[in-house]
């Protein structure tokens, strides 16, 4: 077979190979071949084995780029299927307060928190917001992620929100990153509704949706359910108005408190319920049975300086798929590093480092449902991966970004 990209000289490569998503007792099988070498053709994988192999399977082009791992260790490209990356202002100074003692939801009470954030978006135009996020990207992509979800939820005006959104379509088609758009006017309640709660909903579902649908703008529609935004029978209706449109569902679930996301979810059978600090038994089992994917942002417990983290070790036990993300937003998660997402997993909820590297890498795509062409290294999926300054191990090192390499689609679009 030929092959135009070759990674070779590697310690091992963990592919993460085989059915997806990885639950239970299968959450960390990450599938190592040690001593192995990657080869892909036209952006698309043809070979994954022992380098001894290579030379008998795989027939190089005259033009084809070879790639020394220097004994480094290969894993897929990191896969973010949570984030809050289009946005202007800075808060900042939020975090002082929060040091200093003050919740979310006192910040928030405070003028704070996501509304701060929207005046300042409703203020940028598409250009100016399309340069910031593109410096986010930047950032994530010297961090190993290749893939990432991006959502609106900033603008809250049907205007707005399309600004955004199309904010992210034209990064979608320039920036090494593949990004998968989500549409999530229910982020929060904006000021001008506050005594109109309901007026706001009838926004979102008659006029943002449809909206959205027509210029084809979002993969999926995600809502912020939670006590003081929606309240999950909104939640509902929001969400089956997107479906109907077309639209992949997703939510925001108990994050601050059990507020009923994660029942709304399991009825729903969303393909992602993210966050989930204070998820029960009871919705992990229905989680089980409905194929719901827990995605968890440990970064968000970090940062909001929370006194827990969400259960993995129940969710895993049960038999949930567990993904992992960062939040990058600008309140509540200032970090765009899925090592750091999985560090923070391994330390502060019982992940193993395997466990931990599948949340970050297949199962996160499957909650992004592009697990048929990212997450793992396989023959036919997209040549996408990250070469480790070191061992496997290295992935959760305090204090140090371990990348030292980063290919999208059989191109190194980064290098240390």
């Amino acid at each position: 077979m030929l092959a135009d990209f070759l990674i070779h000289n590697t310690a091992e490569v963990l592919t993460c190979a085989g059915p997806a998503p990885r639950a239970g007792s299968r959450q960390g099988d990450v599938r190592s071949i040690a001593r192995a070498a990657v080869a892909a053709y036209a952006g698309r994988i043809v070979f994954v084995g022992f380098e001894s192999l290579v030379s008998g399977e795989v027939e190089l082009a005259p033009d084809a780029r070879i790639l020394d791992a220097r004994g480094g260790v290969v894993v897929p490209g990191f896969v973010d299927p949570h984030t809050h990356i289009v946005f202007a202002g800075d808060r900042r100074e939020e975090l002082r307060r929060r040091l200093a003692g003050a919740s979310y939801e006192e910040i928030a009470a405070d003028g704070g928190g996501i509304l701060s954030t929207v005046i300042a978006t409703r203020a940028a135009s598409e250009r100016q917001l399309a340069s910031d996020t593109r410096a986010r990207l930047d950032e994530m992509l010297r961090c190993g992620t290749t893939t990432c979800e991006a959502k609106s939820g900033y603008g809250l005006t049907t205007e707005d929100e399309l600004k955004m959104l199309r904010v992210i379509r034209t990064l979608a088609a320039d920036h090494p990153i593949e990004l998968s758009p989500t549409f999530m006017g229910a982020h929060e309640v904006p000021a001008e509704y506050r005594n109109r709660h309901r007026a706001y909903v009838d926004l979102v579902v008659d006029s943002m949706i449809p909206a959205v649908a027509g210029e084809g703008l979002a993969e999926w529609c995600d809502v912020f359910c939670e006590r003081g935004v929606f309240t999950p029978e909104e939640t509902r209706e929001i969400l089956a108005a997107a479906r109907a449109a077309g639209m992949k569902l997703r939510i925001h679930a108990d994050e601050l408190a059990a507020s009923g996301g994660s029942g709304v979810a399991a009825d729903m059978h969303v393909r992602s319920a993210d966050h989930l600090i204070f998820i029960d038994e009871q919705n992990a089992k229905r989680f089980a049975a409905t194929g719901v994917v827990a995605t968890l942002l440990p970064i968000a417990s970090f940062y909001l300086k929370l006194d827990r983290f969400a259960p993995a070790r129940l969710l895993i036990d049960h038999g949930v798929p567990v993904a992992l993300a960062t939040d990058v937003n600008p309140g509540g998660g200032f970090s765009p590093s899925m090592s750091f997402a999985m560090t923070l997993a391994c330390f502060g909820m019982g992940l193993t480092l395997e466990e931990a590297l599948v949340g970050a890498t297949i199962n996160a795509a499957y909650a992004l449902d592009r697990h048929h062409r990212v997450g793992s290294l396989e023959v036919g999926k997209q040549m996408d991966a990250v070469v480790v300054d070191g061992p496997a191990i290295d992935l959760i090192r305090v204090g140090a970004e371990p990348i030292r390499t980063v290919i999208k689609c059989g191109r190194v679009v980064w290098k240390k």
